[in-house]
């Protein structure tokens, strides 16, 4: 709620119309163009920080112990809020108008959806959307950017293992749960390697276990928990139904049983042609053609605005910070060096597609 309303202050200071509370903490911002009538752009930036504790010894380092902004949302809305400034000044040049999307839970809790269900673009229409991300995998300045799918889908799965637990000393007597989920893990890292075609990019990663609680106690329960990541909806349904299947019959064969709950967190994020071509060519102005890279290779990383691209057509931009510290990594660090290329990718865009309602009124 913080977050947001700082973000709503901003935006009423620079005499921005603001809605709040857009699927519960979300923030759109309204500049309307006074040049004529024309697109509706979106423009779209995360806001939400990690529950990771930060080890930075920067002085603007996270105040608040275990919640770090480990991804550069902080960045992006810097970003959005700096275009917003330009683009309300210079509203008189605008045809049509431009969307300002501050969306909450990107990080795996459906701040998109969230946002979509309470009728974003119903509310807000919007012709085309655009946003981005900070590559600190990428060297500064640089953009990427192509057609087509850009990072996967994601299912997050949770495995409970029931068993039959009693004394270490007499595992003949017990069903061990542990055990069965060990056995479990290892098989479902086949499923990449021998149910999904070679030229198809999948992941199947057991990210997290439990069982048990002391030295000579075998368990009765265990759970695995990780991620599904995939480009392509069969090859997704393939990948859930032998997870299924496996852990069922895998625990079966150790006398335990298996239940199995898979949730789709997010979809497939798809650029649409045009409209990657359009930021691409948007990139060419901002950082020269040299340093945009126009087919970049796809990422298994999630990321939620490709629910808002099923609803509006747009794309999605990926902006070199310098190399450094991974995402989500407790020493990575955003460089504010970067906040002029995406303000000015921002800007551009909304002013190439003013131009466009321009020339054909």
């Amino acid at each position: 709620m913080r977050t947001s309303g700082r973000v709503a202050e901003e935006l009423e200071k620079i005499g921005i119309a603001v809605a709040r509370g857009i699927g519960t903490t979300g923030v759109i911002g309204i500049i309307e163009g006074k040049a004529g009538p024309g697109r509706s752009i979106g423009l779209r930036a995360d806001m939400d920080a990690l529950p990771i504790h930060e080890e930075s010894d920067l002085p603007f380092r996270s105040t608040v112990d275990g919640c770090f902004h480990g991804c550069g949302h902080d960045g992006h809305m810097t970003m959005l809020i700096a275009a917003a400034r330009y683009l309300q000044a210079h509203r008189d040049e605008i045809f049509g108008r431009v969307v300002l999307i501050f969306q909450p839970a990107e990080e795996g809790r459906g701040g998109a959806r969230a946002m979509i269900a309470d009728g974003l673009f119903e509310r807000f229409a919007c012709d085309e959307i655009y946003a981005l991300h900070n590559a600190p995998d990428r060297d500064f300045g640089t953009i990427a950017v192509g057609p087509g799918p850009v990072s996967a889908s994601a299912d997050f799965f949770d495995i409970d293992i029931a068993g039959n637990g009693g004394h270490a000393a007499f595992p003949h007597r017990t069903v061990d749960a542990g055990l069965a989920a060990l056995a479990i893990a290892q098989g479902l890292h086949t499923i990449v390697s021998r149910n999904v075609d070679p030229v198809d990019s999948a992941v199947l990663s057991v990210t997290a276990m439990s069982a048990g609680s002391t030295y000579n106690v075998i368990p009765d329960t265990a759970r695995l928990s990780g991620t599904i990541r995939t480009m392509r909806p069969d090859v997704r349904k393939t990948m859930s139904g032998r997870l299924v299947r496996l852990s069922k019959s895998i625990a079966e064969g150790y006398g335990a049983k298996a239940s199995v709950q898979i949730r789709d967190v997010f979809s497939t994020l798809v650029n649409h042609p045009l409209h990657a071509a359009i930021l691409a060519d948007a990139a060419d102005a901002v950082v020269g053609e040299a340093n945009v890279d126009r087919a970049p290779p796809i990422a298994m990383t999630s990321e939620d605005f490709a629910d808002m691209l099923l609803h509006v057509p747009g794309a999605y931009f990926f902006l070199g910070q310098g190399k450094g510290a991974a995402l989500h990594n407790p020493r990575y660090a955003f460089n504010d060096a970067a906040i002029p290329f995406g303000a000015s990718m921002f800007v551009r865009v909304v002013i190439a597609r003013s131009r466009m309602a321009e020339h054909t009124a």
